[in-house]
């Protein structure tokens, strides 16, 4: 039986504080390289932990989450959450099914373990992906 962990973290001046706890195996951790998050994050990737509905909830602790929306091939809209003092950016892939968080928000990023490799479509060829880990040229089934 897998105990449920704690997760917490926030943005880089403290004014938004967030929670979850869950079962680490019902989390989905995951690096997108689609140029939406290339964009966003400055880098070659997000790495992302998703937390489904049926795993548990995002519990903002302290400050409010501000939102922006960009273009969603499977959505239409994805909508990401970010601080509106220090512009971190925290959240994605907002919906009914589930939120996701950026791991590097997560007090503790070495808990990001990911799983699988996402948009290998948009990767930079300088970018190489992780050995081992299965490899999506769009979402994961």
């Amino acid at each position: 039986m897998t105990t449920k962990q704690i997760f917490s973290g926030g943005c880089c001046c403290g004014a938004i504080r967030y929670e979850f706890t869950v079962k680490r195996d019902e989390l989905v951790m995951l690096k997108c390289h689609c140029r939406d998050c290339q964009r966003l994050s400055g880098g070659p990737y997000t790495p992302v932990v998703y937390i489904p509905v049926t795993a548990g909830r995002l519990n903002i602790v302290r400050g409010q989450v501000m939102h922006h929306f960009t273009p969603s091939e499977m959505a239409g809209r994805h909508k990401r959450g970010f601080c509106a003092d220090c512009g971190s950016r925290l959240t994605g892939g907002e919906s009914t099914n589930g939120i996701a968080v950026t791991a590097a928000s997560l007090d503790d990023p070495a808990l990001f373990k990911p799983a699988a490799e996402t948009w290998l479509c948009d990767a930079q060829p300088w970018d190489l992906p992780l050995p081992g880990l299965p490899r999506f040229d769009k979402y994961a089934p």
